[in-house]
């Protein structure tokens, strides 16, 4: 629920999203827009995963929707909202992926940010080899 995700986001001082096409698409952007998540120190979108499915999901909602709305609910729109309401780090899919291609970003992830203990920075230089 809208609820749930509102107090995961205030109450966290790191976020892993991993899930289908786009993470705006699941939260309620007027309520994002308002919050107020300073304590967000890292913001992980493993999303923009697309099935036939998530696909007709997308754009049954989408329907209803108006193409600024859309438009907002971009990766780079993503990341300007959530940097406005006080994540300070945010790392993220740019483009559409499979779920193996993120499944293997997510092991990256955690490996050089956990095991090895690399910066963000770092992390996101050995992502983008």
């Amino acid at each position: 629920s809208q609820a749930e995700w509102e107090q995961m986001l205030t109450n966290c001082s790191a976020f892993l999203f991993y899930g289908m096409e786009r993470f705006m698409s699941h939260i309620l952007l007027n309520r994002l827009v308002a919050m107020n998540i300073p304590k967000c120190h890292l913001m992980i979108l493993l999303d923009l995963v697309r099935s036939k499915q998530s696909h007709q999901r997308i754009t049954n909602s989408d329907i209803h929707k108006s193409c600024l709305h859309i438009a907002i609910e971009g990766p780079t729109e993503s990341a300007m909202l959530l940097s406005l309401t006080g994540v300070r780090s945010i790392i993220a899919n740019q483009w559409y992926t499979t779920l193996q291609e993120n499944a293997e970003r997510l092991e990256i992830l955690c490996e050089n940010l956990l095991s090895i203990a690399r910066t963000t920075g770092q992390t996101v230089h050995s992502l983008q080899k």
